[in-house]
């Protein structure tokens, strides 16, 4: 039987396709991962044999891969703004469009004043640490209704040696009684029960309570445009990531809630994807004020 790291990649490619859309990177990443080498290894010595512990390894991987078992999972790490991470199946799995999130919120936070910042749902860490790595002078206050979530967050935060970000357990503003903050930035569960996306991709491997959110996929968003301006100080910004075909109705709830300079912004594909508002400087009369 030929162990070649050539013959591998050339046989875990085709076993895959058809159930990845990226084989050849599913296969390299995965097979990378059963050496503990770099995928640079595998071109540099394509005529390399594999132990036969590694190709067990290996072997188990593209088994669970072909399964649908995301290959974050399987590696147990997806980078994120540079950062790596580590992820289980209690995180949802970091995406690059939510890069966006974190560059809209860097734009809002001068680099050298000692900013409060509150990320909700804060999963994997993702935005807190990439947040917390650009300003450290920033204290960061992360939370996360999941104390199995949390515990993967705050061992990102370890590995990454980040000291200023905050780990609480609650659901949204809970956690932060008490407290005001300049911005509160969220990548919340937007899917609809009855979304056809959760039986797709990674998703149906992903923990359900990180992608839904109600008949309509808003109440996570709701609740957060409520709770918001009893912890943002004057001129505070909330910033939400949503689904692609929610901008306009997630615009709208902020409007409805007394925010000012409301707008979108889109991913690179052009998908309004971010929604974002600033608490006013003076609550018009009936807002939230306390």
């Amino acid at each position: 039987m030929d162990n070649t790291l050539f013959a591998l990649l050339t046989q875990a490619i085709a076993e895959l396709a058809g159930h990845s859309n990226s084989p050849r990177a599913d296969a390299e990443l995965l097979l990378a991962h059963a050496l503990s080498k770099p995928r640079s290894f595998l071109r540099a010595w394509p005529e390399h044999t594999s132990a036969p512990a590694e190709l067990a390894t290996f072997r188990e991987l593209l088994a669970r891969r072909r399964a649908g078992e995301p290959v974050a999972y399987l590696l147990g790490e997806r980078e994120f703004w540079s950062l790596p991470l580590a992820v289980t199946p209690a995180t949802l799995i970091p995406r690059p469009e939510t890069e966006l999130l974190v560059e809209l919120a860097l734009a809002r936070l001068p680099p050298e004043r000692p900013l409060r910042v509150a990320d909700l749902g804060t999963g994997s860490g993702a935005i807190a640490l990439a947040i917390a790595r650009e300003r450290p002078y920033a204290q960061v206050v992360a939370t996360d209704v999941a104390a199995d979530t949390l515990a993967v967050a705050q061992h990102n935060a370890h590995r990454l040696r980040l000291t200023n970000v905050v780990w609480r357990q609650g659901s949204w503003c809970a956690p932060l009684a008490g407290e005001r903050f300049d911005l509160i930035v969220s990548n919340p569960p937007y899917l609809a029960a009855d979304d056809p996306h959760l039986t797709l991709g990674d998703l149906p491997f992903e923990p359900r309570r990180a992608l839904v959110a109600g008949h309509d996929g808003l109440d996570a968003i709701r609740a957060i445009v409520a709770q918001a301006p009893s912890h943002l100080l004057p001129g505070g910004w909330l910033l939400l990531e949503h689904g692609y075909d929610q901008g306009e109705r997630v615009l709208a709830l902020l409007t409805a809630a007394g925010f000012v300079e409301v707008q979108g912004a889109c991913d690179l594909a052009g998908i309004h994807r971010v929604s974002l508002g600033r608490w006013p400087q003076r609550p018009a009369s009936g807002a939230d004020s306390d």
